[in-house]
This record gives structure tokens, sequence and C-alpha cells, in this order.
């Protein structure tokens, strides 16, 4: 055998395993394979082991697991023109690797920037009370809007969620002070609350105590009681309001001659500048 011929068999040889190599692929089971052939789209292949027609085929893998992407962090003026500094994560897996190969160049590409300006677009029609308290129903709106656009996409946003919401620091002074006006409010309005059924409650007492004298006098036992527990060296000793009405009625009324208006004479006109008679 010539050494032309054996080198023309090994050419052929690596040229075979090259074209075998090329042509057998392995699919994991979160991939799918897209195949052009010549250009026109052929039935999605995989998982597992596939065979396409080295240059006459053109494979595309598309991975089928959730993809995350991480919105860099938006200067946001609300719609109360409050600027706040927001970032935001977003969750999408593909649905139709066809749709995600044949209608965008690249779905993560397209996935990441409709991310970004959707939560601009959407956040800067959103109060900042409602961004503060209403996250869910922010979150759900984000992911409402972006996964209809990219649905044409074979793609399918399944969460997004903003992340963290940074204030101005003269914001935030103004909230704290917001809240802390907020909660002395609300003291007051409880301890006002608890002095007017604490003034019923008197009041229920009081009539019960004027029905029952005797149990005014338990009940000022009782107090007596509790003020000897305490050990200290402070005697109360109550006076009874009888006493004092009785007091008052033993006071002697006053004198007649004590007290009384004084009444002035009446007043002389002298004769030389008296009115003169009439004719």
């Amino acid at each position: 055998m010539s050494t032309a011929l054996l080198v023309g068999l090994g050419v052929a040889a690596l040229v075979l395993l090259a074209l075998l190599m090329a042509a057998v692929h392995v699919l994991p089971e979160y991939e799918r394979g897209v195949i052009l052939r010549l250009g026109r789209i052929q039935p999605l292949k995989g998982p597992g082991l596939i065979f396409i027609i080295p240059v006459v085929d053109r494979l595309t893998r598309v991975n089928l697991r959730t993809q995350t992407y991480d919105v860099p962090p938006q200067d946001i003026i609300t719609r109360d023109n409050v600027t706040v500094h927001v970032n935001a994560v977003t969750y999408f897996n593909v649905v139709d690797a066809i749709r995600s190969v044949l209608s965008i160049d690249d779905y993560r590409f397209g996935t990441q920037q409709i991310a970004q300006t959707t939560l601009r677009s959407i956040l800067g029609q959103t109060s900042l009370d409602d961004l503060l308290t209403k996250r869910d129903e922010v979150n759900q709106r984000l992911q409402h809007v972006i996964d209809s656009v990219t649905d044409p996409w074979g793609v399918k946003v399944t969460i997004v969620e903003v992340k963290d919401v940074i204030l101005p620091e003269g914001m935030r002074r103004a909230m704290a002070r917001q809240a802390e006006s907020e909660r002395d409010r609300r003291a007051k309005v409880i301890h006002a609350l608890g002095e007017k059924e604490a003034a019923a409650n008197l009041g229920d007492a009081a009539l019960v105590l004027e029905a029952h004298p005797a149990a005014l006098q338990l009940r000022l036992l009782g107090t007596l009681l509790e003020l000897g527990s305490e050990k200290n060296s402070t005697i109360a000793f109550p006076i009874p309001m009888e006493f004092l009405r009785t007091l008052d009625t033993l006071r002697p009324p006053a004198a007649a001659g004590e007290a009384g208006p004084t009444v002035a004479p009446p007043r002389t006109v002298p004769p030389d500048i008296a009115p003169p008679a009439a004719a």
C-alpha cells in the first residue's frame, strides 16, 4: 500500500469523524433543539441523542429552565414628583422554543430591556404611598405588562419583584416625623377614649353608691385598708359630705341691721337758681 493511499485514508477518516461529531448531539432534559434545514424550520428535537445533517442543518439550543435577571437600579420620579432609587428582579422561562428563535434575535436581551423600560414606566405612574404600601399590586402589574410583551416571543414572565426602594434622606426624615405625629395622635385619642369610659363608669358607680349608702362606707374602709397595707406614715381621715352639709345648716343667718342698702337724701335746689314759675 502506497504512502499516498494511507494519507488519503487517514484524511478521509478524520473528515468522517468530524462529520460524525458534528451530526451527533446530546441534549439534556432542560434543553430543546431548534433546527433550521436550508433555512426552513424543522420539528423540535430533544431531549436525548439527536442527529443533524452537517453543513445543511443549523442547530440552536434553547434552555427551558427559569432564568433570572437583576434589573439594575433605576432613578424614577413617581407620580407625586418624588425621586426614588429602585431595583427589581425578573424571573422568566421559555415555553415555546421555536418562537423564541424565530420571533426575536435574542430573547434574553429583549426580556431584560423590556423589564427595565416597563419598570420605569409603571413606577412613574405610581405614587410613593402606593409603591411602599401596595407592593404586591405593583409587582402584579409589572408582571402582567412585561408578560404581555414577551408572550409572542414564547417567553413566560412568572415573577417580577421590586426588591428595594431607596428614598432621599429628607423624605425619610419627613416620613419619620409623620409617623411619629400619627402615633402621638392615636395615643391622645386612645387616652381620651379611656378618660371617657372611666368617667362613664364613675358616673354609674356614683349612682350605685347613692342608692346604697352602706356601699360607700365599705368602699371607704377598703381604701383605708389599701393605704395601711403599704406601710407608709400618711394617715387619711375622710370627712363625710353629710357632716359638711350639717355644718352649713347650723351656721347662723346674718342680722337684719348689719347690712342693708343706704338711701341717699333728696337733693334740694337753692332758691337763687330755682327755675322761674310759669306765667
